[in-house]
């Protein structure tokens, strides 16, 4: 149903479409500003690791990355699902995927993320 593959140039522009507005854009991306654009991505992305979206037929409907690896840990960042994919298992197939590549190619045995008090969708997802 779902497929993955790096972040490519393309995506850019569909990605700045997720964010329906300042808050969803803040839970996604702290320190960009409102509405997303591709230059804000492509300058964060000069120091994240996999950056990966998610294709439904050949639609990007999900994108997240890594960032700070240390050791045997580093962290989700980005994380972002298309309005129109949430609570349709995008979400849990992509946390999926990024737990398989930081396993497998960063030989990660611990991944964090940070969730915002205020992000009540957020929370319960991850919890």
């Amino acid at each position: 149903m779902y497929r993955y593959r790096a972040l490519q140039p393309i995506d850019l522009e569909t990605l700045c479409s997720f964010p329906q507005n300042k808050e969803e854009l803040y839970f996604m991306f702290p320190k960009a500003e409102y509405p997303l654009t591709p230059d804000q991505i492509r300058e964060v992305v000069k120091n994240r690791l996999e950056p990966t979206v998610i294709l439904f037929n050949q639609e990007v409907v999900s994108y997240a990355n890594l960032y700070d690896h240390e050791g045997e840990s580093c962290w989700l960042g980005n994380v972002i699902v298309s309005s129109d994919y949430r609570g349709k298992g995008v979400s849990q197939y992509l946390i999926g995927i990024m737990e398989t590549i930081a396993k497998q190619k960063l030989k990660v045995k611990k991944l964090k993320l940070v969730c915002h008090n205020t992000n009540t969708r957020g929370i319960l997802f991850y919890k």
